[in-house]
């Protein structure tokens, strides 16, 4: 009991902070959540009787991750590196409530969430924060033993392996495919030989390909991607409908809430395609300021990772960071119809509390990292 003890001399209130990270990571939200009630108020209105049912729940979990980002911003991180293996463990059981009658939530055919009372968690967020905590503390941890396989590399492949089976199981293949992606660029940054990433590449490429073509509609978004033109009005529909309505807001935009075809011709506008909505607002110069944002971002979060000199917050920065940015250039990528359409959210952005309460979660440790790195080259380590 005594392992997991909150030490409050721990906090280190006093280090400076990332100004320019926080102003991002801020911006990033903000716009976001404006973003959000433009493209939902129309639908929200129509079917929950009330233009601002999105931004509500969106804004409660918003409460609870800047509550959470600001504690995990100033505590100790070694302090979290205690609770790892709960973290690991706290994740893996709740993948599988997803598939418990009663407190798993099927929607679209996919048991991805898991509901309490009026609100539901899709624990597939946790782990993108999970994973990257674990990996980052298991090769510090192992960081002169790489070499062997056994000690080196199977166990975390193991974990990461056991967590996008649960997420194919769910029916949630691009997650999965998402979260090993993102996991081997953290086995490529801490170390492990290419001859491993070969090795894996032999096994897992017809592996995700079995998966692929195991279901009809990942089949089909597949041919649409390939031949866009060829189903208009069927599978093709939502992309291109998406590019169409991102292309009419021009240079300039139509202005915020002044947006006329996400209303009537993209669906799930506020979740996996406000892109859309936003490029048809702010325009093809609003893109280049958010395109901008979320560099900024990126460079901050990995600049914190590179200046530190400890092993473990130099791979958290680079998975986190990783995790965040590439899940944006993933989403925003199916909403030109640049890759075939996935079910990934724009981080800050899309409606979903349980993601945009796990990315600020993941933001104020990076927040952690930078100020403590910041604190060390000020020589104020204590």
């Amino acid at each position: 009991m005594s392992t997991y003890r909150f030490d409050v001399e721990k906090i280190q209130s006093s280090r400076p902070a990332d100004a320019a990270l926080i102003v991002s990571i801020i911006l990033l939200a903000g716009v976001g959540m404006v973003t959000l009630f433009s493209a939902s108020s129309a639908f929200a209105e129509r079917f929950f009787g009330s233009g601002t049912y999105f931004v509500q729940k969106q804004a409660t979990f918003g409460a609870v991750g800047l509550i959470l980002m600001i504690i995990v911003s100033t505590i100790d991180i070694e302090l979290i590196r205690r609770w790892i293996k709960p973290l690991i463990l706290g994740s893996l059981f709740l993948c599988v409530l997803t598939f418990i009658p009663g407190i798993g939530l099927m929607k679209n055919g996919a048991a991805r969430w898991i509901k309490f009372g009026s609100f539901s968690y899709q624990p597939s967020e946790l782990v993108k924060l999970a994973l990257p905590i674990y990996l980052a503390h298991f090769f510090a941890k192992k960081e002169n033993r790489l070499d062997n396989v056994t000690t080196g590399v199977v166990p975390p492949a193991i974990i990461v392996s056991l967590f996008c089976l649960f997420f194919y199981l769910q029916n949630n293949f691009s997650t999965a495919a998402f979260i090993g992606i993102n996991s081997l660029a953290i086995f490529f940054l801490a170390g492990i030989k290419l001859r491993h990433f070969v090795m894996t590449a032999v096994v897992s490429i017809p592996l995700m390909l079995l998966m692929i073509f195991s279901k009809e509609y990942r089949i089909q978004r597949l041919l649409s991607f390939m031949e866009p033109e060829k189903d208009l009005m069927g599978v093709g529909y939502q992309v291109h409908a998406s590019v169409v309505t991102l292309l009419s807001g021009g240079f300039w935009g139509k202005g915020l809430g002044r947006g006329t075809r996400k209303i009537a011709s993209v669906p799930e506008v506020h979740s996996d395609f406000i892109f859309s909505a936003y490029g048809e607002e702010f325009g093809f110069f609003g893109v280049l300021l958010l395109f901008a944002l979320f560099a900024f971002f990126a460079y901050r979060g990995l600049s914190a990772g590179i200046r530190s000199d400890d092993t473990f917050k130099r791979l958290l920065a680079f998975g986190l960071t990783l995790m965040i940015v590439s899940q944006a250039l993933l989403n925003l990528a199916v909403v030109v119809g640049a890759v075939p359409a996935t079910g990934v959210t724009l981080p800050f952005f899309s409606a979903g509390g349980s993601s945009l309460a796990t990315t600020l979660l993941m933001a104020g440790l990076l927040i952690n990292i930078s100020r403590k790195t910041n604190e060390r080259e000020a020589g104020n380590v204590r």
